[in-house]
């Protein structure tokens, strides 16, 4: 049978519920126990595939094609295991169920309320992945904050289960903020009393107070909480801030949240946890060799979460490169034709980010004609990918206006175009290509040579595709398609022959590195904006 953990939040948001939850699954996969992590959101979206990633930063694509929360990444980048549908709840999917349920006469009449029928699917879905025999302890992180409206029912879900689960078979983690106030010269625990007070009124004990902490952690704190909160003593753990996220689960194994977990759970603490390829990975990233600086044309670049997953790429690709990458975010609608060269001085390479609609575009396309007339690596993710084959249209191939027709649909040569099965499409949610799909890659290019094999699946998230009616003109011109969907036919990667690094893949290569696999493409992209600053420095 499964062991539950279950994450809540108090005082205030974005603590990082979602770290200290991967941290804690690390450790216990360190020990040799198979864990998963699932996250359950109160807002209603159905999923965060519609919303815009100034809203909630970056959409997280799993190899089962859904489109969740961006705390998926960092459970996967951690634990370098797939997640999938199951591990992502929204309040909107829950209701959805319940009222589709209702209008197909599930309930025999019943008024359907919140308790029980809301509550009895949350925790059916709390219990899917504990469910399937594949895991030894299932971790849910609880989104929002304890005392938001949103979240009651997901609270009340968890009072209920760890009834119905009886005692050592759950626990509840809450984290909370521990405010270090200047004038007083002192930290301040009362905040964390009234969050834990409030979680008290739902019935709910906490077993752990992890404690966000700017300053360390005096035993009398310690005490002081332990006795306020109901709590042990040994079950208060500091998380004082780190320099880089991947310290967070050495800083929790010295804090023993791993142990204390393990006995309150009554499992084996044993074996000791195994973190030696971590920390490895650790040592490369916190000393560094060379330095390089990229910069990251897109949109969003006000919010750092709307590109989380290809920051974490090039924190991973700088270890594997023992090369700290500097990433220089730009604003793809500030770059014009006259301020090109300005913009990217100095930069040993360019990724272009992706993104959806038009604003930005004619920026994007300055960029990448400015990187392939002047040899810097450039690397282009899905709408960057399209980017660079609009560019290579027109100022290659001459073609006048050739666009994508996302962005102008009378376009006399529309270069990317709609799919035939997209046409019909009415709803925007979950209606893309997404997922994970094969492609073959062609022996003798960049892009094999980096993969080192012929088959490889990558995930997408896109509407819009390479038209392959212009697919001679490119080739010939020496725009390659050195990657194709086998059954479809579609253009999964273009790459420039005469250029020292020139690939633009129309999938997410970002989605699938982790601390243990650094993704090739980031790594080669790193190691080519090395080479090419060495080079311009001598």
């Amino acid at each position: 049978m499964s062991k539950y953990i279950f994450v809540t939040g108090g005082v205030t948001s974005s603590l990082g519920k979602g770290i200290i939850a991967a941290s804690l699954a690390k450790l216990l996969q360190a020990r040799g126990l198979k864990v998963t992590i699932q996250k359950f959101d109160p807002y209603i979206n159905i999923d965060p595939g519609t919303l815009n990633p100034y809203e909630h930063g970056e959409c997280y694509v799993t190899e089962d094609g859904a489109e969740t929360d961006l705390d998926l990444g960092h459970y996967e980048r951690f634990l370098n295991v797939p997640t999938s549908q199951a591990n992502n709840v929204t309040t909107g999917r829950i209701y959805q169920h319940v009222i589709q349920q209702e209008r197909e006469g599930a309930y025999l009449g019943k008024t359907v309320q919140v308790v029980p029928h809301i509550t009895d699917e949350i925790k059916r879905r709390m219990q899917l992945l504990g469910q399937s025999g594949e895991y030894d302890i299932v971790i849910t992180e609880l989104g929002g904050t304890v005392g938001d409206i949103e979240s009651l029912p997901f609270i009340e879900a968890v009072r209920q289960l760890r009834w119905e689960l009886g005692s050592s078979n759950s626990l509840v983690i809450h984290l909370t903020l521990i405010p270090y106030l200047a004038a007083a010269g002192e930290l301040k625990t009362k905040p964390t009393q009234h969050s834990v007070k409030t979680l008290l009124e739902y019935g709910i004990q906490p077993d752990i107070l992890v404690c966000r902490t700017e300053h360390k952690l005096t035993q009398d704190i310690r005490k002081k909480l332990a006795l306020f909160c109901n709590v042990n003593i040994n079950a208060v753990i500091e998380s004082i801030d780190a320099s880089t996220i991947y310290d967070v689960p050495l800083l929790m194994l010295k804090e023993q949240l791993d142990k204390t977990v393990l006995s309150k759970l009554k499992l084996s603490t044993k074996t000791e946890p195994d973190l030696e390829n971590w920390k490895t990975f650790l040592g490369k990233l916190k000393n560094p060799t060379n330095e390089v600086n990229i910069g990251l044309v897109g949109k969003y670049i006000e919010l750092p979460d709307a590109y989380k997953s290809i920051a974490e790429a090039f924190i991973h690709a700088g270890s594997a490169n023992e090369t700290k990458v500097k990433v220089k975010s730009i604003a793809a609608e500030s770059i014009d034709a006259e301020n090109v060269a300005d913009k990217l001085k100095g930069l040993d390479g360019v990724l272009v980010a992706p993104g959806f609609g038009a604003r930005g575009l004619e920026g994007k396309l300055e960029a990448i004609k400015f990187v392939r007339e002047n040899q810097i690596p450039f690397f282009g993710i899905c709408l960057g990918m399209q980017c660079s084959v609009i560019e290579f249209a027109r100022n290659v191939l001459s073609l006048s206006g050739a666009n994508s027709f996302e962005m102008d649909e009378s376009t006399k040569y529309p270069v990317i175009n709609l799919m035939e099965e997209q046409k019909t499409i009415k709803n925007m949610g979950g209606t893309m290509r997404l997922g994970a799909y094969d492609c073959d890659l062609k022996k003798g290019t960049r892009a094999y040579s980096i993969y080192g094999k012929a088959k490889i699946t990558e995930r997408h998230r896109h509407r819009y595709e390479f038209n392959n009616e212009y697919l001679a003109q490119f080739e010939e011109a020496g725009m390659i398609a050195s990657g194709k969907n086998p059954k479809t036919g579609l253009v999964e990667i273009v790459e420039l022959k005469d250029h020292p690094f020139y690939v633009a893949g129309q999938f997410h290569p970002e989605l699938k590195s982790t601390v243990a696999n650094p993704h090739p493409l980031f790594v080669s992209f790193v190691a080519a904006a090395l080479t090419h600053k060495k080079a311009a420095n001598k």
